[in-house]
């Protein structure tokens, strides 16, 4: 496949270093509305949510859907940009998530980011399914994901699109006025894989890791660095493989599924994103605090590092 990637397809170059959030969809609105407000207080660069239908240990509590989460949030923030960490092909098609986009870039006046995956095994997987039908295998995801992210990238673009693929099927969609920003608005592609990666190189703004699952509960600090500057090697690779140049994709690092604990102190944390800095990330993002959760951690030291944490870096 050859690189469809060219200079006005860049939503912004990369720039300085980016703090950002994960807003989990699970509070009513009339308490979530106060979250994501203070999360612009506290100056974040963007705020994210999760896109799936349910969510691990939170399957049996309160779960929003991330695209009317996001379209209030635009409604009651005014700087911070906003993003899903990360939509996938297990429950979305690309025609009417485009249709979704489009609104929520115009709702947010262009504050909107797509992150998106090639999704997993988890509840997504397996609720829009049959009792006798079997989750798509790790080869079928990737199928997926390398079909829908080239046609919704022409969905975004494009007035009128056609396409018969192999998977999806678009009939004249219609997607006016578009996007406003242009001529979309910006991919950030979770990939490891060499065919997620070089979607990331073909399509993404961006570049999203959450590190080495495997490393999560056994490793150590030092052996998930190795593996992320592994992960940033090969996507060089893609890149160069289709005449890009890596350092023009920003790469954001989820947090909250590495050896690491960041979020134990302020300190914690400011050694944690100087090394993951000097890898090259751009962004880092952290879970707004949830208690009684893996993503408990103090109020106190969250707001500090939100709001001091970039400047000791220097």
């Amino acid at each position: 496949m050859s690189c469809v990637f060219c200079p006005q397809h860049v939503h912004r170059m990369v720039v300085g270093m980016r703090l950002s959030t994960v807003i989990l969809p699970i509070h009513r609105w009339s308490d979530g509305r106060k979250i994501w407000q203070r999360a612009e207080e506290l100056g974040f660069h963007a705020a994210y949510t999760y896109d799936h239908l349910a969510w691990r240990t939170f399957r049996d509590g309160p779960w929003f859907g991330a695209v009317p989460t996001l379209t209030a949030a635009a409604a009651v923030t005014e700087r911070l940009r906003l993003g899903t960490l990360v939509t996938s092909p297990n429950f979305r098609h690309p025609v009417t998530l485009a249709k979704d986009l489009i609104t929520l870039d115009d709702v947010s006046d262009g504050r909107i980011t797509l992150g998106i995956g090639a999704g997993g095994n988890g509840f997504d997987a397996t609720t829009l399914r049959r009792s006798d039908e079997e989750p798509w295998t790790p080869r079928q995801r990737a199928d997926h994901f390398a079909e829908f992210v080239p046609l919704l990238d022409r969905l975004l673009r494009e007035p009128s699109v056609t396409h018969e693929g192999e998977l999806y099927v678009a009939n004249e969609a219609r997607n006016i006025p578009g996007c406003v920003q242009r001529p979309r608005l910006p991919f950030a592609v979770a990939a490891t894989g060499p065919r997620g990666l070089r979607l990331a190189a073909q399509y993404g703004e961006a570049w999203v890791t959450t590190g080495d699952p495997k490393l999560f509960e056994t490793g150590t600090p030092e052996q998930s660095v190795e593996a992320i500057r592994g992960q940033i090697t090969k996507l060089g690779t893609a890149c160069e493989a289709v005449g890009r140049d890596v350092a023009e994709l920003d790469k954001i690092l989820l947090t909250g599924f590495t050896p690491d604990r960041p979020l134990e102190s302020f300190d914690a944390f400011v050694d944690f994103a100087g090394t993951h800095f000097e890898l090259g990330f751009t962004e880092i993002v952290i879970h707004t605090p949830i208690a009684d959760s893996d993503f408990a951690a103090d109020e106190k030291v969250f707001e500090r590092i939100a709001t001091e944490g970039l400047s000791q870096l220097g």
